[in-house]
Order: structure tokens, then C-alpha cells, then sequence
């Protein structure tokens, strides 16, 4: 009984093999490269047109506007926002005037995940930060463009490794590494036991 426990312990399910090129093979590198510069050109045209917007760096009057939109319940029909709890969590952020800081950082964040994306850096995190805003975005009722972009940024989520290739991450992961192996990108197994063979 133990070492049945055991075997299963150690058990590993293979991933489909597409599965494991499309995310791993830097052949499709190519691929996440077309799919995070439009990504990340949607992402930097939005916050460049708040850049310019007073309502956005400047009061944040445009968020504010946007989240009592949001957290309205009509009189008639359905209410912008499904959830309560979310519905809450923005009546709290209206209540303590978070939009006069929330809305730079939304702004600014748009600018840093675009640049990101399109240059190729750090390109798992900044698509982690495009996705959570696209996320936020449909809580409050938004849907718009974020179903296909937040599809697309779990996709860049998933395949962090090689969608930067053809980009700064080719330098940054070879230079940095990750926060599991500090400064080193370990070579893959079978290079690892040609070099010891």
C-alpha cells in the first residue's frame, strides 16, 4: 500500500506534446512575438490617451465617473456589476477617494504593461498586470475588447519562456535568470547529458 502511495506520489501526467512545443519550442516564439506586440501596442495606446486626459493624471474625475457607473443598480434591467462582493470592493475604493491615486496607477500601468509587452521584457509579468487589469475591467461590466486580451495574456502567462525570445528577455532571462535560479539559465536536460556522456 505504501509504495503504491508512493509511485503515485511521483507519478507525472505529460502534457500533450503541441501543448509543450506551443509553450516551450522557441520555433514559436515567433507566434507570442505577433501576439504580444498587439497585445502591448492595445495596452500602450490606452495609456497614452489617458496620459493626456486630466480626468485620468490628473482628479481622477474619468475613474470616478467610470466606478459609480459601474456600482449603479438600475431601477429596470441588470446592474452593471455581478458580483457583490466586487460591487463592494469599488464602493470602498468611491468612499475613500482611492480614484485621485487609482487612476495614474491604471494609467501608468497601461503605459508600462504596453512597453513591456512590445519590447519583450519581463514579458510574463507584464502580461500577469495586462491580465488582472482586463480582469478588473470585466468585473465592472466592461466587456469590450478584455475577453480576447485577457485570453491572450494568460496565453503570454503560460508560455513566459519563450515569448520574449525575439525580444529582451532573450538578454534579461540569459543575464537575470528567474527567482528560482538566480543569474543562471539551466540548459535542458539532454544537452546537460550529451555535454556528460
Amino acid at each position: 500500500m505504501l509504495n503504491s502511495l508512493n509511485r503515485q506520489q511521483h507519478r507525472v501526467i505529460e502534457d500533450p506534446a503541441f501543448i509543450k512545443a506551443l509553450f516551450n519550442d522557441v520555433r514559436f516564439s515567433v507566434l507570442w512575438l505577433i501576439a504580444r506586440v498587439w497585445i502591448g501596442w492595445e495596452w500602450l495606446q490606452a495609456g497614452l490617451h489617458k496620459v493626456g486626459d486630466v480626468g485620468w493624471t490628473g482628479d481622477g474625475s474619468a475613474l470616478k465617473a467610470y466606478w459609480e457607473r459601474a456600482v449603479a443598480i438600475p431601477e429596470q434591467g441588470r446592474p452593471a456589476i455581478s458580483f457583490d462582493w466586487y460591487r463592494g470592493f469599488l464602493q470602498f475604493l468611491i468612499d475613500t477617494e482611492s480614484w485621485t491615486w487609482f487612476a495614474k496607477l491604471i494609467t501608468y500601468g497601461e503605459v508600462l504593461v504596453g512597453i513591456g509587452l512590445i519590447v519583450g521584457a519581463f514579458v510574463g509579468i507584464a502580461a500577469f498586470f495586462g491580465g488582472l487589469m482586463n480582469f478588473s475591467f470585466m468585473l465592472a461590466g466592461s466587456a469590450s475588447t478584455n475577453p480576447i486580451l485577457f485570453i491572450i495574456a494568460i496565453g503570454l502567462m503560460f508560455a513566459w519562456k519563450i515569448a520574449g525570445f525575439i525580444g529582451a528577455d532573450y538578454f534579461l532571462l540569459n543575464w537575470i535568470g528567474t527567482p528560482w535560479s538566480r543569474g543562471k539559465v539551466v540548459e535542458s536536460e539532454k544537452k546537460s547529458h550529451k555535454r556528460t556522456a
